[in-house]
C-alpha cells in the first residue's frame, strides 16, 4: 500500500497519480476523514480505558455505598469502552480498506493515460520481409509437431495445450538460458510454490482490485499465481534485512496459472493468451533511492535476452491507467509477431517501490540509524511460454521449418526444427 505520511504531506501528489490513472482522486479525502475517524476513536477508547483502570483501583480502596456507586459506574464504563473498541477497529478497518484501494503512487514522467497512451522509448531490429506467405505460430508448431491445442482442449478446456516433442523442448531450452543468464548475473534460483496464501497474495497487490483474473482453491483458502513474483514477494515477508551490501535478487522458475477473465474472443488461436504457462521472473529486494537505478538493470537484462533470441522489438513506457496496482513505473518489451503485423507484449519489469514490502513487513535497518524502514520491490521477465510464438514466427522458413537462434542451440541440441 502507498505510505500514509506521503498522503498526508503530500495528498496533491497521490491525487495526480490517481487522474494519470483514471481512477477516483476522491479517495484521497476520504482517506484522511477515515484517518482522522480512526484517530479520534482510538483516543477516545484509551482515555476511557484509563479511566476504567484508575476506577478500579478507588473501588479496591472503597467502601459501604460508595463502593457500590463506584461499582455501578465501573459496569457502565465496561460497556461504554467496550463499545468504544469496536468503534475504533471498525474504523481502522475502514481505514485500511481505503487505503488499499489506492495504487502505488506513479513515478514522475509516466504517461497519463489508458492502455493505448504508451510512451515508445526504443525499437530494436527491424521486421522481416519473406518472400513466401508467412504462417502463424500455431500453424508453425503443428506443422512441427511442436503444439497440441485439440488434446489440451479435450484435457483441459479452452485456452490449453499441450508442448510436445520439439515443442517441449524448445520451451525448456529457452527457460534455462533465461535461468542461465540470470545466475551469471548473480541471481539466486528459485523453484517456487505456485499456490500461496490470501495474505501473501494480497500483500503482493493481485487481488485488490482484479480477484476475478486469479484462480482460487477455495477448500483451502489457497491462490493459484499468475506470477512466481507473488511467492518470491512473500518469501520475505515480516523480515528485517540485511542490504548493506546490495539488493537481493532472486530468479524465480514456476508454472503460472491466469484465468484471462474479460478476455472473451481475445487470441483465442494458439498459445498467446493461455491459462498455464511457463516463466522465469526476476525479483529484486532494494534500497529506496536504488530502487529507480535498479529498475533499469531489470530493463537491460531483459533485452540482454530478446537480443539472444534475435527479434524486432520494441520498449514502452506503460501508460499509468494499465499499469497495475503495485507498480509505480513499468516497462513492456513487446516482439514482432509477423502474420499480425504488430508487435506483442514478451516481457516487462515493474519497479513496486515500497508497496508491496509495506503490505508485506519487510524491512531493513535504516542505514542512517533510528529503526528500521521499508525496503522496495522490483520485478521483471525473462522468459515465458509465449516468446516461442516470436521465435517460431520470425525465424520460420519457407518449408515451414524454423531457424533456431544461435544463442538457444546450446540449449535445444538443434539447429533447424523441421516439419514432420
Amino acid at each position: 500500500m502507498i505510505d500514509i505520511k506521503l498522503l498526508r504531506e503530500d495528498p496533491e501528489r497521490v491525487r495526480a497519480s490517481q487522474r494519470a490513472r483514471g481512477e477516483d482522486e476522491g479517495i484521497v479525502d476520504a482517506i484522511v476523514a477515515a484517518e482522522q475517524n480512526r484517530r479520534s476513536s482510538l483516543t477516545e477508547f484509551e482515555q476511557l480505558r484509563a479511566e476504567q483502570k484508575s476506577m478500579g483501583k478507588q473501588v479496591a480502596q472503597a467502601q459501604g455505598e460508595e463502593k457500590q456507586a463506584l461499582l455501578a459506574r465501573t459496569k457502565e464504563l465496561a460497556a461504554r469502552v467496550k463499545t468504544l473498541q469496536a468503534d475504533a477497529e471498525t474504523a481502522g478497518q475502514q481505514f485500511d480498506t481505503l487505503l488499499r484501494q489506492v495504487g502505488n503512487v506513479i513515478e514522475d514522467g509516466v504517461p497519463a493515460g489508458g492502455e493505448d497512451d504508451y510512451t515508445v522509448l526504443e525499437t530494436v531490429g527491424t521486421p522481416p520481409e519473406f518472400d513466401f506467405e508467412p504462417r502463424d505460430h500455431l500453424t508453425l508448431g503443428e506443422g512441427l509437431g511442436a503444439i497440441d491445442m485439440a488434446r489440451g482442449a479435450k484435457v483441459s478446456g479452452a485456452r490449453f495445450y499441450f508442448l510436445t516433442g520439439v515443442g517441449a523442448r524448445l520451451e525448456l531450452a529457452l527457460l534455462n538460458m533465461g535461468m542461465a543468464q540470470a545466475v551469471e548475473h548473480g541471481f539466486t534460483p528459485m523453484i517456487t510454490p505456485t499456490l500461496v496464501k490470501t495474505e501473501v497474495m494480497a500483500g503482493a497487490g493481485f487481488i485488490d482490485k482484479h480477484a476475478e483474473e486469479v484462480y482460487r482453491v477455495e477448500a483451502d483458502d489457497l491462490f493459484l499465481t499468475g506470477t512466481s513474483e507473488v511467492a518470491l514477494a512473500g518469501y520475505h515477508a515480516d523480515e528485517i534485512l540485511d542490504l548493506s551490501e546490495g539488493p537481493k535478487r532472486y530468479a524465480g522458475w514456476s508454472a503460472c496459472y491466469r484465468r484471462e477473465a474479460g478476455s472473451y474472443g481475445k487470441d483465442t488461436r494458439g498459445i498467446i493468451r493461455v491459462h498455464q504457462f511457463h516463466k522465469v521472473e526476476m525479483f529484486t529486494y532494494c534500497r529506496v533511492e536504488d530502487a529507480a537505478a535498479e529498475h533499469q538493470r531489470l530493463l537491460g537484462w531483459e533485452k540482454e535476452m530478446l537480443a539472444k533470441i534475435e527479434v524486432p522489438y520494441r520498449v514502452i513506457d506503460t501508460a499509468a491507467g494499465d499499469l497495475g496496482g503495485p507498480a509505480a513505473r513499468k516497462y513492456d518489451s513487446e516482439a514482432w509477431v509477423p502474420t499480425q503485423g504488430r508487435y506483442r507484449e514478451l516481457t516487462s519489469t515493474s519497479n513496486c517501490t515500497t508497496y508491496q514490502a509495506r503490505r508485506l513487513g519487510i524491512r531493513e535497518r535504516d542505514p542512517q540509524g533510528g529503526g528500521t524502514r521499508t525496503v522496495a520491490t522490483l520485478n521483471g521477465t525473462l522468459a515465458t511460454t509465449r516468446w516461442l510464438v516470436a521465435i517460431l514466427e520470425n525465424h520460420q522458413q519457407a518449408d515451414g521449418s524454423v531457424v533456431v537462434p544461435q544463442a538457444l542451440r546450446p540449449y535445444l541440441g538443434l539447429e533447424v526444427l523441421k516439419p514432420g
